[in-house]
């Protein structure tokens, strides 16, 4: 997070160059919400970084264990199991097609399955 120190800096530097005539403390004040903030999105960014390289990409319905398919948003243990008991499948539509999901749970999920 050596990034927040200088977009600190920065701030105060643009701060103390605005045309309104504001007391120290009222700057500091402004800093200080500013950097929380900069530390905060950059918590955030580097925790959304960590959770894309953790991701393995599209699960592949055909050969997903109980547990890929529950990670899945709005697959719960009954509907992971229904999947598995009619595999195989030629297209991931099927889930709909076959009154596995619900055409809502399939829109959850259509860009994070595969058939391949």
């Amino acid at each position: 997070m050596k990034y927040v120190p200088i977009f600190a800096l920065i701030l105060l530097t643009l701060t103390a160059c605005t045309p309104q005539q504001r007391s120290p403390d009222e700057i500091r004040r402004q800093t200080a919400a500013a950097t929380s903030a900069a530390a905060r999105d950059a918590k955030a960014v580097a925790q959304g970084v960590v959770e894309g390289i953790k991701q393995k990409g599209p699960v592949n319905i055909n050969k997903a264990s109980l547990e890929d398919l529950k990670n899945l948003p709005g697959i719960d243990d009954d509907a992971a199991h229904r999947i598995v008991d009619n595999r195989p499948y030629d297209s991931s539509y099927e889930l709909v097609k076959k009154h596995l999901i619900s055409k809502a749970e399939y829109n959850n999920i259509a860009n994070k399955v595969v058939t391949r």
